[in-house]
């Protein structure tokens, strides 16, 4: 993991100076983990099976998209497969009965048919794909066929990607155990941190809930307990077992977000619980100088939060 200045002085002193500067090195660090990763991966030859996994808001959409195209560009024809299509129906899932299905417990998925699926892909076989309707909480109909070639790859994000559970019948030499999150936080000179692993994924969530999950910021917040909840169960026991781990945070983000989050949090209604850290991270961001989001790149990591001008 490369050594980043994550000091708030050194962020506020650049977006002042130079702030096409304080993007573009964000960026080109993002950049140089992707390719890494590639080179990695070509090293060996044979079907490769990618596991992704992160916290929400980490960046494991754009990342696996990233590392696909990445190793298309190099010759291996890589697909992306969500774990999220692997749900079991929802009246199956743990809890239905109860009236509190769990959806974040990696028994939410259908472990048999992960198996078999990545079986059969590995094995060189033309393979059923699903796709889960979360509408009617229900598995499509209709399956995808997908046929990996003799040096393709395939990239598998999720939550539980990780647990030796998912990856149990599949041969260690073909796995590559990839783990993403915003794993630094940001500090002032005197060593208080100004916003923590956390925060920063917050604000990335409330951010793209608003922008493309019709969300409100209230309801951000009451979700965001269950999700730091099956993190805490379901994914950090096992980021140990990754091969890579990647650092998902752009020092720029805060000054980029600064404005939005401000605006998101000071104009929504919020119940009293929610209040005092809503109060709490606007005077942290209100810390960052501010800039304008045309600076970031079209294909950047924080447009999955942001969205295209």
């Amino acid at each position: 993991m490369s050594m980043i200045n994550n000091r708030i002085e050194y962020i506020n002193e650049l977006a002042e100076e130079n702030p096409q500067a304080l993007v573009a090195r964000a960026e080109l660090r993002y950049r140089n983990i992707i390719n890494n990763i590639s080179e990695k991966a070509l090293d060996e030859t044979g079907r490769k099976v990618i596991m992704l996994a992160g916290p929400s808001s980490s960046g494991k959409t754009t990342t696996a998209n990233k590392i696909a195209q990445n190793f298309t560009s190099l010759g291996m024809n890589t697909h992306v497969i969500s774990l999220d299509d692997f749900y079991l129906n929802r009246e199956d899932i743990p809890g239905y009965a109860e009236g509190n299905p769990d959806f974040e417990t990696v028994y939410a998925l259908d472990l048999p048919l992960i198996s078999s699926t990545l079986g059969s892909l590995l094995q060189g076989n033309t393979t059923d794909m699903p796709s889960f309707d979360f509408t009617t909480g229900s598995r499509k109909p209709d399956y995808a066929k997908l046929k990996l070639e003799k040096n393709d790859a395939v990239i598998v994000e999720g939550l539980h990607a990780l647990n030796p559970i998912v990856t149990s019948g599949i041969d260690n030499h073909r796995l590559m155990k990839i783990y993403i999150s915003v794993s630094s936080r940001i500090y002032d000179s005197k060593g208080k941190i100004i916003l923590n692993k956390r925060n920063l994924r917050f604000v990335r969530r409330v951010i793209r809930d608003y922008n493309f999950r019709a969300s409100s910021v209230n309801n951000t917040y009451k979700l965001w307990e269950n999700v730091c909840k099956g993190e805490d169960l379901y994914l950090f026991p096992y980021k140990e077992f990754a091969d890579v781990r990647i650092n998902s945070i752009h020092l720029c983000e805060p000054c980029i977000f600064r404005d939005t989050i401000i605006e998101r949090l000071e104009s929504a209604e919020i119940d009293e619980q929610y209040l005092p850290d809503a109060k709490k991270l606007i005077h942290a961001v209100k810390k960052f100088k501010s800039l304008d989001s045309s600076l970031v790149p079209k294909d950047s990591l924080l447009r999955e939060f942001i969205g295209q001008i």
